[in-house]
């Protein structure tokens, strides 16, 4: 019975994590997305945020991962691509980058969709990929219970060109 209850136990922690971290996901894509199209100072500012680096505090990239600094090895599972009109823009739509683990990568993971009113608005998106590792990892028998999850959030937001 006492081993029973330990599983459950461990198994509701996970799901507990599991959800914070949903929830910190959905937020930091959201935040970012905001932030790539207002900036600091609002609707009337002359320019949009960078992209990236994400060393760099003021990019969008950088906040996306700042948002999530509570979750186990954020900086390390964390995938971040933002498409901004910042980076330029191509055939009506925003050209994106890519980051993991603070790195700049050169392809994009998902293809962002046209605005249907371009060319007079431009969206701008952040997708957030976070490997989820169950933070009490349970195995029997060398087969884990639990595996790590990919959860993916993805915000489109528009801006006025």
């Amino acid at each position: 019975m006492v081993p029973l209850f330990t599983l459950l136990i461990a198994y509701a922690i996970d799901f507990g994590y599991f959800f914070i971290a949903a929830a910190n996901i959905t937020s930091s894509a959201r935040n970012a997305a905001q932030y790539s199209i207002l900036g600091y100072q609002g609707p009337a500012q002359s320019g949009v945020p960078a992209a990236g680096p994400t060393s760099t505090v003021t990019t969008v990239g950088a906040l996306a991962l700042a948002d999530l600094t509570g979750l186990k090895s954020s900086s390390t599972t964390t995938t971040v691509e933002v498409c901004t009109k910042a980076n330029g823009i191509a055939s009506n739509l925003a050209k994106c980058t890519s980051y993991l683990n603070g790195v700049t990568q050169g392809s994009n993971t998902y293809t962002p969709a046209a605005d249907p009113e371009a060319p007079r608005f431009v969206l701008h998106r952040v997708d957030v990929t976070y490997t989820v590792q169950p933070p009490i990892p349970l195995s029997v028998f060398s087969v884990t219970l639990l595996p790590s999850l990919n959860f993916h959030r993805s915000v489109s937001m528009r801006a006025m060109d």
